[in-house]
């Protein structure tokens, strides 16, 4: 490819930005999506700990509620995908698609915890930063994603 042709190809292509309503908006519901499957299994297995009394260190157990929390997380997509496609489809393409988005959600929740509680525990309180901080954590790849190559779970 020549160069004038290689620059002619640049400029045909959208540029992306930061600017869109309506990419924010529909990001921002996939980022919903994302954290109500991940907090499924992040605070059903930090609550498990926390009834059941049973000794590990936080580390374990917050390792433990992210793993979990991505399982229930790639569960519910695939569950709301495969109304749109095949159930083998909907679940390699809620892994390819929101994997990054889970991990750095899951992360960040486990993350507040730790800083605010210092162990893995729920309480009422907790429970908003932890939600904020995975929301807004995962939301900007949420956005990159669906602006850059119109990739979306949801």
């Amino acid at each position: 490819m020549t160069n004038s042709s290689a620059i002619d190809q640049q400029k045909s292509q959208p540029r992306f930005h930061w600017k869109c309503k309506h990419t924010w908006r529909r990001s921002a519901k996939n980022t919903a999506w994302c954290l109500l499957g991940c907090s499924i299994g992040d605070f059903g297995t930090i609550l498990f700990f926390q009834l059941s009394e049973i000794s590990l260190p936080t580390l374990n157990i917050m390792i433990l509620a992210i793993i979990n929390g991505i399982i229930t997380s790639i569960i519910l997509e695939t569950a709301i995908l495969s109304k749109q496609m095949i159930i083998s489809k909907a679940f390699r393409t809620a892994i390819g698609m929101s994997l990054i988005s889970m991990v750095s959600m899951e992360v960040a929740m486990n993350t507040v915890d730790l800083i605010l509680l210092s162990e893995a525990k729920l309480v009422w309180w907790i429970l908003p930063f932890m939600l904020i901080a995975g929301f807004f954590t995962a939301w900007p790849y949420n956005y990159y994603r669906l602006k850059k190559y119109n990739i979306a779970c949801h």
